[in-house]
Formats: C-alpha cells, structure tokens, sequence
C-alpha cells in the first residue's frame, strides 16, 4: 500500500475512498475471485497443521522434532523455488503456473494424507511446497492483471486473501483434524481441485513479461546492500516469527479445537495489523521506526511466552500475531522499494533468503528443547528478533532509498509475489 511520507492517505486508497473503494474492492472480474479463492486456500495450507501437529506425532509415534520437519521441508522447497518461479511464469505464463502449482498441492497433499510414517508425510510436503511457491508466487500478478478498479483494489484484495488463509488455516485443520490428521490434508486437496477448476474455466491466460528471468537473477540482486540488508533482518526475524508458528503448539498441549481457536486469533490479528494497522503506522512513523520497534516488542512478546504460566504462554501467542502483520508488511515493502532490481526479481532474492529460517526454526526449536529446557527456545526467538531490529539500526542507511525514510510502495506494478506475508 502506498502512502506518502507526511502521513495523508495515498491516492486510490481504498480505505480511505469510501463507497467508491468499497465498490472498487468488490466489482471484481470472476478471474479475480477464483485466483483470490484459490490464494485463501493456498495461505491456509501454512497454519493447517499447527492445531494438529500433536495429533500427527501421536498418530505416527513421532517424537516433536520430527514432527516438526513439517514445516522445515516445505518452506526450504519453498526458498529454493523462489529461483524457480519467475523462471518459470516468465516462459510459460501466469496462468499455466498456477494451474502447475495448484496441480501439485493437489496431489501432494492427498498423498500427505495417506502418509504411514513420519518420514513420507515430510516428503509430500516437501512437494507441496513447491507446489504452494508457484501458485503463490504468481497469483499476486494474475490478480492486478485482471482486477478491476486498480492496483490498490488488489493488492487490498490478495493481502485480504492471504490474512483469512493464514486465519482460517489453524481453524479448518482443528475441525478436521479433531476427527483424524489425516483429514486436513484430504480437505485441502479437495479445495485446491475446486480452485483448479474454477481458474480454469475463468481465467484467461495472462500475457507472458516482455523479458525472460534467469534463474540467477535473485541471487544477483542480493548483490544490493539494501536489499541484502533487508533479506538478512527478515531471516532473523522469519526464525523467531516460525518458532511461535510450529514450536507453540507442543508448549500450549491443547486439544486441536483449542489450538485451533488460539491460532485463529492470531491469524486475525495478523490479518488486521498488516492490512490495516501497519500502512497506516508507517505514514504516521516512518518505515524503519515502524519495523524496530515491532521487532523489539515481538521479543518482549516470546520472552513472556516462553517463561510464563499458561495463561501468558496463550495470550502472547495471540498477540504476536499483531506484531508477525506489521512486520511482514513492512519486511515486503522494503525488499521491493530500497533496491533499482526489477520488483519480481528483488523479491526472489528477498524471498530465498528470509525461508531458510523459516526452515531452520521448526527443526532447530525442538532440537534445543531437547537439549537444554523448554524455556531456551523462545529465549533464542527472541535474541534473532533483537538481531533482525539491530540489523535495520545499523544498516538504515542502506535501507532508505532517496528519502528521510523508505515511502511505503505498493507490492503491485510488477505483479511480485508477498508470499507468506
């Protein structure tokens, strides 16, 4: 979202356009509505498993380590494939990318279903990773190419999509999943099919970029010291921000209805506070104050989490999910504004750096439970939260960019992915 840095409302806002925002958000092409569709599913797929990673390691007589590497294997699929991606839809098309992607989660997640031991269920959601970063990576562009009403309409419309998935994802897998794990991942095959469909039969095919992408232009863009910069402190804060979504559940050891609804209120206000609180912080305050702050308050958050009663341990779960939106919003504009790299490129680069801590925290955290205490997790959450924050201190040179602070921008023109905000 873009607003200026005297803090007014940016033009075409759609918060602040009334009626004619309003009309603007919801007047949308069936193209729109199904690739939209299909986006709640995919972000859904992030959460589904925390209500019932407890389940799935009681099922399988796994140990929550292994259980873990649930999370570790799709999202390191993932940061690989932000390679692959623009590689990808920039040859063959939007829409065939999606379909691809859709088509793989489809069949791995049916499989992840099946699983019989830990070991398979890792490695079908490995698949399902990659077949998430597609979809996913290319369904921000289909959108702005095919929405009505402007690029603020949609980008409105896919961070609205992105915040039910990651609401709804926790919820969907405790209802399901209160029956068998095993359901979640049926369920989740089944929408992706109906997504398939509906793309199919509404959406057009987008035309193809004007300039193919190598697969090595991500990495060159890192090349940047802001945009390094920026991949570097999101990698710091993707840990801590991991930690809470896959190490949590086995500390709170609540029924999948309960964790469900915990991660339901979080998802809510992480939807809440990266669409709605964090523009409007970041025209009042400025980008990087923003960014700081939240960061060292997200810390404070873990810290508390890890070493109070239950109670605590429940509530800031919770609330991390307000600090986890403003910082995801902000990571994103930063990535896509501080650097000269063409948008879909910077936030590849940005992308393959940031998911390997997403990787890293769900093998790591119970690793060191293990080995130390089930305090000292968090107490490492909370250091790389710290780290992410003196990052953005020390580098905030490199990461404005012709101005006093870095203006937030829209994620949109280029149609770039914000995966996983």
């Amino acid at each position: 979202m873009s607003h200026s840095s005297s803090g007014g409302p940016a033009e075409g806002d759609p918060f602040d356009a009334g009626a004619t925002g309003a009309t603007s958000l919801l007047r949308q092409p069936k193209a729109v509505w199904a690739t939209a569709g299909a986006s709640v599913v995919a972000f859904m797929g992030i959460g589904l498993v925390d209500p019932i990673l407890p389940s799935i390691a009681k099922g399988l007589q796994a140990t929550p380590s292994q259980v873990s590497l649930l999370f570790t294997s799709y999202f390191l699929i993932t940061a690989v494939a932000m390679l692959v991606t623009g590689f990808v839809s920039s040859r063959i098309g939007g829409k065939k990318t999606l379909l691809v992607g859709l088509a793989l989660v489809v069949i791995f997640a049916a499989l992840a279903g099946t699983s019989g031991s830990v070991g398979e269920l890792v490695g079908f959601r490995a698949g399902w990773g990659l077949g998430n970063a597609l979809f996913v990576s290319t369904a921000l562009a289909v959108i702005v190419g095919a929405a009505a009403g402007g690029s603020s309409a949609a980008i409105l419309l896919y961070e609205s999509a992105l915040g039910l998935g990651m609401a709804c994802g926790p919820l969907v897998g405790a209802l399901l999943g209160n029956a068998s794990w095993r359901y979640p991942f049926f369920g989740t095959a089944a929408l992706m099919a109906i997504g398939f469909v509906c793309i199919t039969v509404f959406l057009k095919e987008q035309p193809k970029p004007a300039t193919k992408t190598s697969i090595l232009d991500p990495i060159k863009a890192l090349g940047h010291g802001g945009l390094a910069s920026a991949a570097v402190s999101a990698f710091f804060y993707n840990y801590t921000f991991f930690t809470v979504l896959a190490f949590t559940p086995f500390v709170l050891n609540m029924t999948p209805y309960k964790s469900g609804a915990v991660f339901f209120a979080w998802g809510v206000l992480l939807a809440l506070f990266s669409v709605i609180v964090a523009p409007r912080m970041q025209a009042r305050f400025g980008s990087l104050k923003v960014l700081g702050g939240s960061l060292v308050l997200l810390a404070v958050d873990v810290l508390v989490l890890g070493y109070g009663n239950h109670t605590a341990a429940v509530v800031c779960t919770i609330l991390s999910g307000a600090f986890i939106g403003v910082n995801n919003t902000v990571y994103t504009e930063l990535a896509l504004g501080v650097s000269d790299a063409p948008r879909p490129v910077a936030s590849a680069g940005y992308n393959f750096v940031r998911w390997f801590a997403a990787a890293a925290a769900p093998f790591f955290a119970p690793k060191i439970e293990e080995w130390s205490n089930i305090h000292i997790p968090f107490v490492v959450a909370a250091i790389t939260a710290v780290l992410g924050a003196v990052v953005v201190y020390v580098r905030r040179n490199a990461l404005t960019h012709d101005a006093e602070e870095l203006e937030p921008k829209h994620a949109s023109e280029d149609g770039v992915s914000v995966f996983a905000r």
